[in-house]
């Protein structure tokens, strides 16, 4: 699941991140926690500080994660994200003792991502998370991709091909696949969490979302910070299923974030006056089905699973 206003750059576009959409679903329309199953990750608030909301009510302070990059960092002022994987679990921050990316559990401790993706590095390279919150990929601004951490192994692969020149169009759902394309008019090739090449195809368009059959892929049309069209992709073929769908969406709303659930849907997230509205989307003709809104809460900065590096609703609308 990436950051659609910042699409337009495509040398930029890798903040568009994969598998939000599972997470609008299954993370975001959870009912409160029963007592048998345990509290994931509702959103992140910064007030002073960093604190995660969790899903049962309660709220858990996170006094060691940097909101501001510090006066010895490269990037000194800039304001540090934090990130939620999309099933709740994990979050992920720069922490205050030496400035390294971390992830840690609900009620875990801490476990450095990498030593390549620090403080330093804000503003020059962001991370994507997967899903599960198991795998990070960051993009850069060189253009081009950095670190692949499998947090699930502990491996770090080196970029596939023998070359960083990749964009990157999102994780499947169930964050086996990661889709990138060449910088250079390149073909779009799936590769396997190993960064094996498992499917490889030639398109104009330039695909957003992977869906969970690993060949099926999302397309935007229009204009970047109001996009209201889309297009389904078949990747084994390059060409497109269908011509261009025009989503219902409620007016002054438009596809801020769009991805496939687990079970096939496709899902977008929009920004409203209150918050966020979460729709099902027919990519045949276009009808939405309301499935959430989620008010947003007053403070300066607003994080919701899955979501890239301040997406257009993270920060507190000026009065």
């Amino acid at each position: 699941m990436i950051n659609l206003f910042e699409l337009a750059d495509i040398s930029r576009n890798m903040r568009f991140r994969g598998t939000l959409a599972v997470l609008v679903v299954i993370g975001l329309t959870a009912a409160p926690a029963h007592a048998e199953t345990p509290a994931t990750i509702a959103h992140a608030q910064r007030t002073d500080g960093w604190q995660l909301v969790l899903t049962d009510g309660s709220v858990v302070d996170l006094p060691e994660a940097l909101t501001v990059a510090p006066k010895n960092a490269l990037s000194e002022g800039a304001d540090t994200p934090l990130l939620i994987s999309g099933d709740g679990r994990y979050t992920f921050y720069y922490r205050k003792k030496d400035g390294l990316f971390v992830r840690r559990a609900v009620h875990g401790t801490e476990k450095v991502v990498t030593k390549h993706i620090s403080v330093d590095s804000i503003g020059e390279q962001w991370p994507f998370i997967s899903y599960d919150g198991d795998y990070v990929v960051t993009g850069t601004s060189a253009p081009g991709l950095g670190a692949f951490v499998d947090l699930r192994t502990g491996r770090k692969p080196p970029p596939p091909e023998k070359t960083d020149a990749w964009s990157f169009h999102g994780f499947s759902p169930d964050s086996e696949r990661l889709a990138l394309s060449r910088e250079t008019d390149g073909p779009v090739v799936v590769f396997d969490r190993g960064l094996r090449s498992r499917l490889r195809a030639k398109t104009r368009l330039y695909p957003v979302a992977l869906a969970g059959d690993y060949r099926t892929a999302v397309a935007l049309v229009g204009k970047s910070d109001k996009y209201r069209k889309l297009r389904l992709l078949d990747l084994r073929t390059g060409r497109a299923i269908g011509g261009v769908v025009n989503v219902r969406l409620p007016g002054g709303q438009y596809i801020d974030d769009v991805d496939f659930a687990r079970d096939g849907r496709l899902v977008v997230r929009s920004r409203t006056a209150t918050g966020v509205a979460v729709h099902e989307v027919s990519p045949k003709t276009g009808a939405v089905t309301l499935l959430r809104e989620i008010e947003r809460p007053d403070v300066p900065v607003w994080v919701l699973p899955d979501d890239t590096e301040y997406a257009p609703w993270a920060k507190r609308p000026r009065k």
